[in-house]
């Protein structure tokens, strides 16, 4: 012991008293560096074992998971049902995506002015299509109660075919065409025909084109 508190040796005393702080520190350093390792490991028991405890939750996990998925599914279910629609991009339209309207430039007319009639062609479905929009597949047809009066199909010649590809929320409108307030048919197309009554008379205009009909008709009305 009182080799311990008065060290011997050749050197002077303090040299000997910093080395033996030295070890002394070094072996401080070692045992601090062990219980961090074993309290280290005993936290890392404890957090690996939240989620062994949670098979006790796993079938809500599961159900969780499987309504997730199935909602996961849907989009891609929804993704395929669009997939024909985004495959008919560009394809022949159909009659639930065409939208007609007859077009006149005044709703009354005066005793000497003719109407212009022409239609609008409005795609209000979500993809591109095309259809045939020639003067041969146009049909514009006025007429008062239940008795048609006029149809551009009584007198038509030359009449030709178009191929139109319309984008998704496009409206095109057919040149107008001047009416010049007679009776029509098929057996008047070189005499003259009688016209028709004025004075205040209603008349509708109605439009198609191939097997699509506009729900609605246009009224005017002649002075």
């Amino acid at each position: 012991m009182s080799s311990f508190r008065h060290p011997v040796g050749p050197q002077k005393p303090g040299v000997y008293w910093r080395r033996r702080a030295t070890v002394a520190g070094v072996i401080l350093l070692i045992v601090v560096v062990i219980v961090l390792i074993v309290v280290g490991r005993g936290n890392g028991a404890s957090s690996a074992a939240a989620p062994s405890a949670s098979p006790s939750s796993s079938p809500a996990a599961s159900s969780s998971s499987s309504s997730s998925s199935a909602g996961a599914s849907s989009p891609s279910a929804s993704a395929s049902a669009s997939a024909p629609a985004s495959a008919a991009d560009g394809s022949t339209c159909s009659k639930d995506q065409i939208t007609l309207k007859p077009v006149l430039d005044k709703s009354a007319y005066g005793p000497t002015e003719d109407p212009k009639i022409a239609m609008s062609i409005e795609n209000t479905g979500s993809n591109s299509c095309h259809m045939d929009l020639g003067s041969s597949q146009q049909v514009l047809t006025i007429s008062s109660g239940e008795e048609q009066y006029w149809s551009s199909k009584d007198c038509q010649t030359g009449g030709t075919n178009q191929d139109v590809t319309i984008k998704a929320g496009q409206t095109l409108t057919t040149p107008a065409i001047a009416w010049d307030r007679t009776r029509s048919s098929t057996s008047t197309c070189d005499a003259s025909r009688p016209s028709v009554t004025g004075g205040g008379a209603s008349y509708h205009l109605q439009v198609a084109v191939g097997n699509i009909t506009a729900k609605d008709s246009a009224q005017f009305i002649l002075n």
